[in-house]
């Protein structure tokens, strides 16, 4: 597969595409990948809002069926 096969393909595609490669990173035993440094603080900041009330937890399927009816408006 190549950069313009991906271009090429539909939104909802690349989604799944882009799923399998994340699901394949996490099981891979490869091992020294790194998360970049700003990661952490983005982590912090996401677990302050939600113990503020600022922010709530949803379900990964809830969050991708958001985001596909935002980009469909």
């Amino acid at each position: 597969m190549t950069t313009i096969d991906i271009a090429a393909m539909p939104a909802s595609e690349k989604l799944k595409l882009m799923e399998a490669l994340w699901d394949s990173l996490c099981v891979s035993s490869e091992g020294d990948f790194e998360s970049p440094a700003w990661h952490e603080q983005a982590l912090k900041d996401a677990e302050q809002e939600l113990a503020a009330g600022v922010a709530t937890m949803v379900d990964w399927d809830q969050a991708k069926d958001h985001l596909r009816a935002r980009k469909q408006a």
